[in-house]
């Protein structure tokens, strides 16, 4: 069944993915030897979604689910946290899930998908009344994983990308690159750059860029130094594009140090390194990451819509989004449960251990 169709006048940004179960081994252990997992429900866009809510922006989150407690139990997670859910599809068989198994330090975060046969792996277009379920120029987002799980799922987001090109949406894409997904037959090069080219907005990686573009930057320069190289080629691949963001992360020991850059309307700018002394979980904190750098875009630093006319503050944006990325690798579970405080707080002190009472 489908929710009844009505004009979405409403959400300043809606966005389309697949939700997803979560299980994750509690107390640190590995699968081949945990007994319990802890439930979150996931997604990069439903992620991105909770963030920007929190943040006081009306979202919307459109996807297709299974009719059953499982996967309601998943839409009322997102509607306690202010996202709008109406336009949801329900139907297909079960929830796409995925396992995780932490890292450490020493042994990396593991993830094995169970995401075949989902019900958002066997949509396909015409599920979804896109004219209703998008508004008037407002904002569309999508990832790349929205097309990398099935051909169904790839022809769907492009009709989603078609209707929201007519209606005059800006487009913001993370090309979100996951190489255990992509097992329909097509490669991520002979989908993503049909699909990629409506941006106005994207967030990538350096990885991202050379999978689906074919673009190398040089290995032995530095992150700003590739930035600028990556965004250049970019430009010519996708000429709409207004914005791209990255994030990186390296690591000194046990330490992640973690920082970003914005390219905006032809200049770049690049946020200061912030070292993480101990990360909780890293999954989501991209979602975060492009939550933070939306935000950005679309209110100002006290989160008041711009007035006509009125253009953000470059390097407010990715310093503003690359707080959002560092504060979710401190919460466990995918959504970036944070506040406009923290996020400013975070800006001016970096990390804390402190205790507020």
């Amino acid at each position: 069944m489908t929710p009844t169709a009505k004009k979405n006048t409403t959400n300043e940004l809606v966005a389309f993915g697949e939700l997803m179960l979560r299980l994750h081994c509690r107390e640190g252990r590995r699968i081949v030897q945990t007994n319990a997992y802890d439930v979150y429900y996931a997604g990069a866009e439903a992620n991105t979604c909770v963030l920007l809510s929190r943040l006081g922006i009306p979202v919307g989150y459109i996807t297709r689910v299974p009719d059953n407690d499982i996967a309601h139990a998943g839409i009322d997670a997102l509607r306690g946290q202010g996202v709008s859910t109406s336009d949801i599809v329900f139907g297909g068989e079960k929830l796409g899930v995925y396992f995780t198994e932490p890292g450490n330090g020493i042994r990396p975060t593991r993830v094995i998908y169970d995401r075949d046969g989902s019900a958002y792996a066997t949509i396909r277009p015409g599920i979804i009344d896109w004219e209703s379920s998008l508004p008037d120029g407002r904002w569309f987002h999508w990832s790349g994983v929205a097309a990398a799980v099935s051909q169904g799922a790839a022809e769907v987001a492009a009709e989603a990308l078609t209707v929201a090109c007519e209606k005059g949406m800006r487009i913001s894409a993370d090309f979100n690159y996951r190489t255990t997904l992509w097992k329909y037959g097509k490669s991520p090069r002979e989908i993503m750059p049909e699909l990629l080219r409506h941006s106005h907005v994207a967030v990538a990686d350096l990885d991202s860029a050379q999978v689906y573009f074919g673009i190398e930057t040089d290995r032995s320069a530095g992150f700003e130094d590739r930035f600028r190289e990556c965004s250049a080629a970019l430009l010519e691949k996708i000429p709409g594009l207004e914005v791209l963001a990255m994030s990186f992360r390296t690591t000194r020991g046990i330490q992640h140090i973690y920082s970003g850059a914005l390219y905006y309307k032809g200049a770049c700018y690049f946020s200061p390194y912030h070292e993480l002394p101990f990360v909780t979980d890293q999954i989501g904190s991209g979602d975060a990451f492009t939550g933070g750098m939306l935000s950005g875009l679309m209110r100002d630093a006290v989160g008041h819509p711009y007035a006509p006319g009125q253009e953000p503050n470059p390097q407010q944006v990715i310093d503003f989004a690359v707080a959002c990325g560092a504060l979710k690798q401190s919460i466990v579970g995918d959504w970036a449960l944070i506040s406009r405080a923290e996020i400013e707080n975070f800006i001016r002190s970096g990390s804390s251990g402190r205790i507020i009472r």
